[in-house]
């Protein structure tokens, strides 16, 4: 697979990674630990070199289980993880003092099985810490080999410049997808100016853009799916005319949902890095494929004028937010 730089510090990743989230927590029950490890080092042996967990995947138990998936080639991957939150706990609010940051920065190099955090993304903006603080304890620990990149998730355009100034920021983690464009407004054109990289998480809208399922699919009970407005019976049935739209583009390119999903993110920038998250090896197979259907300037004109004319319903989540 071919490889993509993130930030001004030259952090070298393939075009794709792994978002490790769904092994431990979010869609459903934990995958079964041997069955993800296998996964994890498939991933590797086709190419994939970056790797996407967070203390509050599980909470813990992501890590632990990429730490041991690894271990064996740790040297020749990425390993991203996050802080940010009280406890490990999303339930619990948000949490960047500078000691806890450097308490979780402890707690995940051991569960990680490693020396160094490659990056180190704020899993939110905390607006009751100031951001020059945030990013002033991530300088110090970078400076003491600790952390290697500094990233934000889901940040706003006032603190990424404030974090930028006193620590360069490698990466963006935001959500991003044909069904989910906000980035476009104000965000992608300050990661360019700054030169920061961008990592969309839920490239495939949470599945949804996949085709595989419909308004007559149901979620297991602790799947965060079934809170999701945009997830409700009503707005997938009306979300599914974008589904169709990726369709006809994968059958006229002999690919799936999923792969021109995905392609066209990578045909946006040459500096977006999407981590498709998946627990069965068929999937990671096809979204890997992803990287070798290239779309040409039409495809991408044909998408952008049928995707315009297109609203899609319910709000991401259940309470909508906004990081200043």
């Amino acid at each position: 697979m071919k490889k993509r730089i993130l930030g001004k510090g030259g952090l070298e990743v393939s075009t794709l990674g792994l978002g490790c989230m769904g092994m431990s927590f979010g869609y459903g029950p934990a995958a079964d630990k041997t069955m993800a490890i296998a996964l994890i080092r498939n991933a590797f042996k086709q190419g994939v070199t970056f790797f996407d967990t967070a203390e509050v995947y599980g909470p813990y138990t992501n890590e632990e289980l990429l730490g041991e998936a690894l271990e064996p080639f740790r040297n020749e991957v990425v390993i991203a993880t996050k802080f940010g939150f009280k406890n490990a706990k999303t339930s619990e609010g948000l949490d960047s003092r500078p000691e806890t940051i450097r308490a979780v920065a402890e707690a995940s190099l051991k569960r990680l099985r490693t020396d160094r955090i490659d990056l180190f993304y704020q899993h939110r903006v905390d607006p009751s810490i100031p951001m020059e603080d945030v990013a002033g304890t991530v300088k110090d620990l970078i400076a003491e080999g600790k952390i290697k990149h500094f990233g934000l998730s889901e940040a706003g355009v006032q603190s990424i410049r404030k974090a930028h100034e006193v620590q360069p920021v490698t990466a963006l983690q935001s959500e991003y997808s044909l069904w989910w464009r906000e980035p476009e407004k104000e965000i992608l054109p300050v990661l360019e100016e700054l030169g920061i990289g961008f990592v969309p998480f839920s490239p495939l809208g949470k599945g949804f853009l996949t085709g595989k399922i419909d308004e007559n699919t149901s979620f297991d009970k602790t799947d965060f799916r079934n809170t999701v407005p945009r997830f409700s019976e009503e707005n997938r049935k009306a979300n599914q005319v974008l589904v169709d739209l990726l369709a006809t583009k994968a059958n006229k390119q002999n690919a799936t949902n999923a792969q021109i999903a995905l392609a066209w993110l990578l045909a946006q920038k040459p500096w977006i890095v999407p981590i498709p998250g998946t627990t069965k090896l068929n999937r990671l197979k096809e979204n890997i494929g992803a990287a070798s259907v290239q779309l040409s300037l039409q495809d991408l004109n044909e998408i952008e004028a049928a995707v315009s004319k297109i609203e899609v319903q319910g709000h991401r989540y259940a309470e909508q937010s906004q990081n200043k």
